[in-house]
């Protein structure tokens, strides 16, 4: 992966991070933003159902932002 592109894709993960709430739940703590992350991994690890949970949550969250952009 190219630098920039690499740059675009870190960038894009942190916006993920603080449109899902993450940053004001935590106070910006960095700390405990990566032990969170840290726990989702571990929880992803031991239950196979947990990404598919997530992903159609935030497929559905994608798709109601859109939509909701659109009446816009």
């Amino acid at each position: 992966m190219q630098r920039r592109e690499r740059t675009r894709h870190l960038i894009e993960l942190g916006g993920l991070v603080q449109k899902a709430g993450l940053v004001e739940l935590v106070e910006d703590d960095r700390a405990t933003l990566y032990g969170a992350l840290l726990d989702l991994a571990a929880k992803a690890r031991e239950d196979s159902n947990a990404l598919a949970l997530w992903k159609r949550r935030g497929k559905r969250a994608f798709d109601a932002e859109a939509e909701g952009s659109e009446t816009q």
